[in-house]
């Protein structure tokens, strides 16, 4: 829906404000899960889990913030929307963005990297009610796939804030200089996915059940 809201404006603009649409875009898919996570009633067990996995996704970061896109942030994403489902799994993983970016520098590019990483946890958290989320190949699979996924959307802001003009050769120019990049993202998610999911998996789970961090409807499985 972002994508097509972004080319339907573009072709409305012509090419002029361009950019300030796509933040447009950009507060109305992320303003609405915030609003819902703001009504939600929560226990102050679920703020305070909710607060360590935004802190382990920095941590994941920042302190590799020197080697381009290996990092950890995006393991963290996955393995705890797999625990505490789609919307939790967006919040977090929007999160980590907000607060990492406090350490190495805010910008206009941290909503997209905010959108990015909680479309991450929202569409792993789909998978919370699925046998999917057991294995763990399917998972490495998923997580490469996410490292691709997470550059086109980071490329995409580039060329909007970048590339004159902006043609469909540019867009493809952008994604395809980046793949060195988002490969690099992608096995970063695969090795670290492959290596640490079950134990961290069966950590986080025993700790909602343990310290009850989910309502008891949710922790309900089929």
């Amino acid at each position: 829906m972002l994508m097509l809201l972004l080319l339907v404006g573009m072709l409305l603009l012509r090419g002029r404000h361009y950019l300030w649409f796509s933040f447009g875009c950009l507060a109305c898919s992320i303003l609405p899960a915030y609003w819902h996570f703001e009504k939600r009633e929560m226990s102050t067990r679920l703020l305070v889990f909710l607060a360590v996995i935004v802190a382990l996704g920095v941590l994941g970061r920042v302190p590799l913030a020197a080697v381009p896109n290996v990092q950890l942030t995006s393991f963290v994403v996955i393995v705890s929307a797999v625990s505490l489902g789609p919307e939790m799994g967006f919040v977090s993983g929007s999160m980590m963005a907000l607060v990492s970016n406090l350490f190495l520098g805010q910008g206009p590019w941290t909503p997209w990297q905010m959108l990015a990483w909680g479309l991450m946890g929202l569409t792993t958290g789909l998978l919370r009610r699925s046998r999917l989320k057991d294995n763990t190949w399917v998972l490495v699979i998923w997580g490469a796939l996410w490292g691709f996924w997470f550059g086109w959307i980071m490329d995409l802001w580039y060329a909007l804030a970048y590339v004159r003009p902006l043609q469909p050769a540019s867009f493809l120019l952008a994604f395809a200089g980046s793949v060195v990049f988002d490969a690099l993202h992608a096995a970063t998610n695969a090795i670290s996915i492959l290596l640490l999911y079950r134990p961290w998996r069966q950590l986080m789970d025993r700790l909602t059940v343990k310290y009850q961090i989910l309502p008891s409807r949710e922790d309900h499985e089929p």
